[in-house]
């Protein structure tokens, strides 16, 4: 079955003056329009395709690669509003919808927000919404504190921020616990700190074990961990390069190495550092 709002791998099955139809083996085919027929085109050779419904509600494929698929979170800037909602750019010729009953709050041209796209079972048109509450839920939870999880920041309250867990579950990062400059849609590794009785859940940007150190080592690590385990930066660096990257001192720089050394949570390798 084509899965609209998805990524589908599809079968060339006749070429028409407007374009080539895609099949599934189902039998149920799909218009890739000829704008979007790749020049080294082979019809022996299946297509991976994006697929939604155009401007007249026709399903419709496309190689294009759309900034957020169904079922998934994305931060997304509004290209225009009618008296219906909010349209927003995804990537693709028709932008996606979001109804006025699924704004949190009313969205504004050149802003951007935080929406999970999904298919209304009602009209079967790809929308998105900002009320992301109704689509993440703690009941059930698919890891255990200490775990590394990925992160979505989603919004600012008075003890940290709400982030959105591995797509489904929600949990609060303390303001304490954040070195740098997050917002809205930003996204990272993080580690399950505690899984409460109540449902809630609480996550850190770094192990449990690095999680007493002072704020330097916090900073350095964490900066360490989002750019993949390693930084091209140790105790030789210039002040400048050591300013530019994390806003203090080379003494404050050093320091906080020499704590995550003796930790045993990073090596100096390749004139650089790498997380243990």
């Amino acid at each position: 079955m084509i899965k609209i709002g998805e990524y589908n791998i599809l079968k060339p099955v006749r070429n028409t003056s407007v374009g080539v139809f895609l099949g599934d083996d189902e039998g149920t085919e799909i218009l890739l329009p000829n704008k979007y027929v790749p020049k080294d085109f082979e019809f022996e050779k299946s297509l991976e395709v994006f697929c939604y419904l155009d401007h007249e509600e026709r399903p419709v494929a496309t190689t294009l690669t759309p900034k957020i698929k169904r079922d998934a979170f994305a931060y997304l800037e509004v290209a225009d509003i009618n008296k219906f909602g909010a349209f927003l750019d995804w990537g693709l010729e028709k932008q996606l919808f979001v109804p006025y009953r699924e704004q949190h709050e009313k969205m504004e041209v050149g802003k951007a927000y935080l929406v999970y796209c999904f298919l209304d079972e009602k009209s079967f048109r790809i929308v998105a919404s900002s009320r992301l509450d109704k689509f993440l839920s703690n009941q059930e939870v698919n890891f255990k504190v200490g775990d590394e999880v990925n992160l979505t920041f989603w919004r600012k309250t008075n003890l940290g921020w709400e982030v959105i867990v591995n797509k489904n579950n929600k949990a609060l990062i303390y303001h304490d616990a954040i070195f740098g400059k997050v917002d809205s849609g930003f996204r990272t590794k993080g580690f399950v700190k505690k899984i409460r009785e109540d449902d809630k859940i609480d996550v850190s940007l770094q192990p449990e074990g690095i999680r007493m150190l002072e704020p330097t080592a916090d900073l350095i690590y964490n900066e360490l961990i989002e750019r993949g385990g390693y930084l091209k930066m140790n105790d030789k660096s210039s002040p400048e390069e050591i300013r530019l990257v994390f806003g203090i001192s080379k003494k404050a720089f050093k320091k906080g190495l020499g704590v995550l050394y003796k930790a045993k949570k990073i090596i100096f390798e390749n004139e650089g550092i790498r997380s243990t």
